[in-house]
């Protein structure tokens, strides 16, 4: 069970194109082509604050892409656990209606920051 970053590919420098696979038992979705803005902070900003928030907050905190396509909503559970829960919808009519979502859970503070720092390195240079 769990999430997967695939083929990053950059047509430009201002925005890289990505695919997201869910893997919750007995399922694989998968969407291509999603878009992040490389000067927004988009993903990696947002999963940022849960890690810098070890102690927790009350709520839920969402970020979602432009295209609407890929959303990540974060809540904060007693014992220092974050649960991160994504959705995938494409957001082209030609791709039907269909969405799945699966929820992980790491351990505020390390865990967070470590996720983080890998999906920022996936979305830019870093990583070549």
């Amino acid at each position: 069970m769990g999430v997967a970053f695939r083929n990053r590919s950059g047509p430009d420098q201002d925005c890289m194109h990505y695919a997201v696979e869910l893997r919750p038992p007995g399922l694989t979705a998968r969407i291509d082509d999603v878009v992040a803005w490389v000067g927004d902070g988009g993903l990696p900003a947002f999963l940022d604050g849960p890690a810098a928030d070890y102690r927790g907050w009350d709520g839920e905190r969402s970020r979602q892409t432009l295209d609407r396509d890929l959303t990540v909503s974060a809540v904060f559970r007693s014992g220092g656990h974050v649960g991160l829960t994504w959705a995938v919808q494409p957001w082209r009519q030609s791709a039907g209606e269909w969405g799945a979502s699966v929820t992980t859970w790491l351990e505020a503070g390390e865990q967070m920051a470590s996720l983080a720092a890998d999906v920022r390195a996936f979305l830019t240079e870093e990583q070549q």
